[in-house]
């Protein structure tokens, strides 16, 4: 009998810890969110008019290579606003209805498939058991798509990727118990994520690539907290898996 209860104080610690570690996540995820769209908007309004006042410039120069600059100042506010609308996120409420997340995950597969160059290998592993969850289709596609993409390009495009399925039982999220998740891995063999990296990945502006924005995994995990749900990561070299649930039903405090 000692044996047993020992047995399920550690399962008791180990759940503890798990849900102290998501809260966590939630908690810096949301911080970090507010603090990315207010910095967001404030770069918006001045841009707007740094790009109205090179138009009016524009019109006014006759010497091409004058106006060279001015469009030079016109594309660049275009490009940057660019990247303040990729830091907003969607800015639409999620337009939920019943779906079967497989439909959702054929989609980002076949997207991908045509994306790469054909060197990929992306095989699917689906419980078809799962039953059908409540979500906005358009943006949980994006949001796999982005964990996907990523997966594509630590790969190099030329990997293995599995996008796999299977029920979670009992899980909690945001101090919400559920007695049912679909649990989505996107699995990848490539290099892996350093571990001082792990914890930043889903901070905005955080990559481990020089010409990525970092804004992917931070899009991704706004749009899955929109449906209640947490993205987790666990990485070693040639095993990378990113984990989504999506809580099947209502949860209870």
């Amino acid at each position: 009998e000692g044996m047993i209860e020992i047995l399920f104080e550690l399962q008791q610690v180990d759940t503890h810890l798990r849900i102290s570690k998501e809260e966590r996540l939630l908690t810096q995820q949301n911080t970090a969110r507010l603090l990315v769209r207010g910095l967001a908007h404030e770069i918006k309004n001045p841009l707007g008019g740094l790009r109205g006042a090179a138009q009016l410039l524009d019109l006014e120069l006759h010497d091409p290579e004058l106006k060279e600059y001015t469009q030079i100042i016109i594309a660049e506010s275009d490009r940057l606003q660019g990247l303040m609308d990729k830091m907003l996120g969607p800015n639409k409420l999620p337009n939920k209805k019943i779906l079967n997340i497989h439909e959702v995950l054929e989609r980002v597969r076949q997207l991908v498939h045509v994306e790469s160059s054909g060197n990929l290998m992306i095989k699917n592993d689906y419980d078809p058991s799962i039953p059908n969850i409540l979500g906005d289709k358009d943006l949980l596609i994006q949001a796999i798509l982005n964990i996907t993409r990523n997966a594509v390009q630590a790969t190099e495009g030329k990997g293995h990727i599995v996008i796999k399925t299977r029920i979670h039982r009992h899980m909690t999220i945001g101090r919400k118990h559920y007695k049912l998740a679909a649990k989505i891995d996107i699995i990848d063999d490539g290099p892996g994520i350093d571990a001082d990296m792990l914890n930043q990945i889903f901070y905005p502006m955080i990559t481990g690539r020089s010409e990525g924005t970092g804004l992917g995994l931070s899009i991704a995990q706004s749009l899955i907290n929109q449906h209640n749900g947490i993205i987790e990561c666990n990485s070693e070299p040639g095993n990378t898996v990113f984990s989504v649930f999506l809580p099947v039903e209502n949860g209870n405090e």
